[in-house]
């Protein structure tokens, strides 16, 4: 990302982020899940390999859990070895839930945007298909509005050299990962694929949001 657009991202986010809180009493659902606490939210990305994406979603303040998942696709109950054969149409995502009062859903669109490529297409670094593509599955109207504006703004103001081609669907159905994708890094940190491509990215991430981390 180009170093002279962070203030005007800042200054989007403080906007956007101002919407969220005032609305996200009345949130409009668009599935029938919901969090285990009404008053916290959800948010469902992809941004390719779900073992980093929740690596760095689980450090922000806010965040309560984060589940590492299958959606998008149109088979039911898929293992991970249908979704990598690339044929049943799913997103490796991870499901976040959150505070609203802590975090906005636009803070978490900044992260999901500034932790991954969103201008290659089913593709993140050496991981290749549509299982990796770059996507936001929306819960409500309100995160559909809010993640459509913010990459509208995200073009417009040339923050990335290519255009920017992620996803932004609503979520229909979500389906956990096997037990042993679950809070992978934490759990596996010292396995070569953790140190090597995970660990980087979560160095990065802490560098980039120290101020929206967990103490």
């Amino acid at each position: 990302m180009k170093s002279g657009i962070l203030l005007p991202l800042i200054m989007l986010l403080a906007i956007m982020s101002y919407g969220q809180r005032k609305n996200s009493e009345n949130p409009t659902a668009m599935n029938n899940q919901s969090a285990e606490n009404t008053e916290l939210a959800l948010a469902t990305f992809g941004t390719g390999c779900f073992w980093c994406t929740e690596a760095i979603f689980q450090r922000l303040k806010g965040v309560s859990k984060v589940v590492s998942g299958y959606a998008g696709g149109t088979v039911k109950n898929p293992t991970y070895k249908d979704v990598c054969s690339g044929l049943t149409g799913h997103a490796e995502v991870i499901q976040i839930t959150y505070d609203p009062k802590l975090i906005s859903f636009p803070e978490l669109l900044e992260v999901f945007w500034q932790t991954h490529d969103p201008t290659t297409l089913n593709r993140q670094g050496a991981d290749v298909g549509t299982q990796y593509r770059s996507v936001i599955f929306y819960h409500t109207k309100e995160q559909k509005q809010l993640a459509e504006s913010y990459k509208k703004k995200l073009t417009e103001s040339g923050a990335f050299d290519d255009p920017i081609v992620t996803e932004i669907s609503p979520l229909t159905e979500y389906y956990p990962a096997e037990d042993y994708h679950q809070n992978y890094y934490n759990l596996n940190g010292s396995a070569p694929y953790c140190s090597y491509v995970i660990q980087p990215k979560v160095d990065k991430f802490k560098k980039v949001f120290k101020a929206k981390l967990k103490d």
